[in-house]
């Protein structure tokens, strides 16, 4: 009885600390794949919201080709 008690203890203790009991995404590959895509997605967006927050998406006026920019 003592080795049963230990066994289901140890085994439980691989199973917590190899990763989550519940699964992350689908098992089903074409759900599974558009659960990826809305995370990734999530994640891009992210990156665009950072450089407009830090005003790296301005355009750069340093360029190489110097024009009139007045009316022609």
């Amino acid at each position: 009885m003592y080795r049963l008690v230990l066994a289901v203890l140890v085994g439980v203790t691989m199973a917590a600390t190899s990763g989550c009991i519940l699964p992350a995404y689908s098992g089903d590959p074409p759900r599974r794949v558009e659960e990826l895509i809305w995370t990734s997605e999530n994640y891009r967006m992210f990156l665009d919201e950072w450089e407009r927050f830090w005003f790296l998406d301005m355009p750069d006026h340093s360029s190489p080709l110097i024009t009139h920019g007045g009316i022609m």
